[in-house]
């Protein structure tokens, strides 16, 4: 599992790919592979959060749980889905957010987020791989803990950077990041089962964008573009 695609990070990451829980999580999914189970997404994109963010361009990071388990869908970055594929709820809820927040009444009809990424938007799950229709079954098995190093290192080498942490795994997960260096921004899960209940009118997005531009750095354009071709 090499970085080769992905540079700035490699100085931080590339011992941790290493370390015996790494090898147990590579003899895991390899052993997948050989029993033809299919695994979401695909290997070419496990890393891509990291490969469209470098680490000296992250500016706002959104840490999901693990990727969707439908085909077609992930592609390597939390809440985002390629384009063609039905956008799902908890990214319904997102866009529903953007427009009252920021008044963006008008979506492309995709839910592909990869001009946030290209922008500076770290969109990181925990697990970075799932089985075909079967949620959460590669949780546990190291994915967590390579994930906690890539947010530790945006932490420690960057400064005044925007960690929207939605639902309780994200919050836990982000629980260590100094508030006196970084804006943490807490919410309920975008799900439609929570989002009632304060994601809807957090104001996420327009917090982000004056905290970047109070610290002088370019405020995140969150409306999407009318095509997606993500790589």
């Amino acid at each position: 599992m090499p970085l080769s695609n992905a540079k700035s990070w490699s100085p931080y990451l590339d011992e941790e790919l290493t370390k015996p829980y790494m090898r147990v999580l590579k003899e895991f999914l390899r052993l997948k592979k050989n029993d033809n189970v299919i695994i979401y997404p695909h290997s070419s994109h496990w890393f891509h959060a990291l490969e469209a963010t470098p680490l000296d361009k992250v500016k706002v990071v959104i840490i999901g749980q693990d990727p969707y388990h439908q085909a077609h869908q992930a592609h390597g970055l939390c809440f985002s889905v390629q384009p063609g594929i039905k956008i799902p709820p908890s990214l319904v809820n997102i866009f529903k957010e953007l427009d009252t927040d920021l008044g963006l009444h008008e979506h492309p009809q995709h839910g592909c987020l990869e001009s946030w990424a290209k922008q500076g938007v770290l969109l990181l799950n925990s697990v970075l791989t799932v089985e075909d229709s079967t949620p959460n079954a590669h949780q546990g098995k190291g994915w967590e803990l390579f994930t906690d190093k890539v947010i530790q290192t945006v932490a420690e080498q960057n400064k005044h950077v925007v960690f929207l942490l939605w639902g309780a795994y994200a919050q836990k997960k982000g629980a260590f990041i100094d508030t006196s260096r970084h804006c943490v921004l807490k919410a309920p899960h975008p799900s439609p089962l929570s989002a009632y209940r304060g994601f809807l009118g957090c104001k996420h997005f327009s917090k982000a964008n004056a905290y970047l531009e109070e610290h002088h750095k370019i405020p995140i354009h969150w409306a999407l573009p009318i095509l997606c071709t993500p790589p």
